[in-house]
């Protein structure tokens, strides 16, 4: 994931000290029940589109950028499938952060293109049955994913908070 200016500018005031940060995550699931995931560049690892929103950015809209910058689909989203805070994260420079994410579920806008790698962040992507997911997965994918097919499954039931 590339990281966006507005983080390199806090960066260079508070240095590698934990730093609070807003994820947004995108389960697209298609008409045939297949979830959209991309191979990530940085770690090599299938995940579900996800990413920081820029300051004054709407969660929604930074989640459906997101998906098209990244896979060039065009996403409509259904709904907010859970949130939730995920562990310390230390990145080999040393930067330390926390995310709280924001996974939305969506399905493909009619009429968009065909899932390709759209920018550097990734380095494959495809659609794939849940049970029959590539690896290495990223270790947050199976709860995200579990998460949005549960409120496919049952919308009335909402989203998931922890």
């Amino acid at each position: 994931m590339a990281t966006p200016d507005f983080i390199l500018a806090l960066r260079k005031k508070i240095g590698h000290d934990l730093l609070w940060l807003p994820g947004v995550s995108i389960v697209v699931v298609d008409d045939d029940g297949r979830v959209l995931l991309g191979r990530r560049a940085d770690n090599a690892h299938w995940a579900v589109v996800s990413g920081i929103p820029e300051p004054g950015e709407q969660p929604g809209a930074a989640a459906r950028r997101e998906c098209l910058e990244e896979t060039g689909v065009e996403a409509e989203i259904l709904g907010v499938a859970s949130v939730s805070a995920g562990e310390p994260v230390a990145f080999p420079n040393g930067d330390r952060c926390v995310f709280m994410d924001m996974t939305f579920v969506a399905r493909p806008a009619p009429g968009s293109a065909p899932a390709r790698v759209a920018d550097e962040e990734s380095t494959q992507v495809g659609w794939f049955s849940p049970g029959a997911l590539p690896s290495p997965l990223l270790a947050s994918t199976p709860g995200r994913m579990q998460a949005a097919l549960d409120w496919l499954a049952d919308p009335a039931s909402g989203a998931r908070f922890r």
